[in-house]
């Protein structure tokens, strides 16, 4: 079945992206976060520099451009179509693990008062660094995990008073 998107470029430019479009690009994996890819005959070095997981939001670069890219499935255009934003209906306590991965590193302490948006802590999995950001203005309760340590998904890693 073929899922569509609606992807957001440099806050900028929309396009219409299907998975099937996707699936007929000539792409070579050169490492975790390098590829090269080949589309109407044309060649593009593409690596992804930063990813924000919850926000599906990742920096770019294509060729020596870079680009911030946003996308939304099926599913984020529906929450957005009826008013809501995602984390706003409930109240966040704590923060799980989103996917199983290694603990990069940890930058804030308990008792830290952090901001909304704020880098919490990186999570490398499936090769990718993702970062993990506060979901609201709030205070460091505890924290469940150490840099270096692995999680498994939905695993607390850290509590807000």
């Amino acid at each position: 079945m073929d899922q569509n998107f609606k992807v957001k470029v440099n806050d900028s430019f929309n396009y219409d992206l299907k998975s099937s479009d996707i699936s007929k690009l000539d792409v070579l994996k050169l490492s975790k976060s390098k590829f090269h890819v080949i589309n109407d005959y044309k060649s593009f070095e593409i690596k992804i520099e930063k990813t924000d997981f919850l926000k599906k939001e990742y920096t770019i670069q294509v060729n020596s451009n870079y680009y911030t890219v946003k996308i939304a499935n099926k599913l984020d255009l529906l929450i957005k179509e009826m008013g809501f934003s995602v984390g706003s209906t409930k109240k966040v306590n704590d923060i799980k693990a989103p996917m199983p991965g290694l603990i990069l590193t940890i930058n804030v302490k308990e008792k830290q008062e952090v901001k909304e948006g704020e880098i919490l802590l990186i999570l490398e999995a499936m090769k990718m660094e993702n970062t993990i950001v506060s979901p609201k203005d709030g205070i460091i309760k505890s924290i469940h995990i150490k840099s270096g340590g692995t999680v498994e998904k939905g695993e607390l890693m850290i509590e807000f008073e």
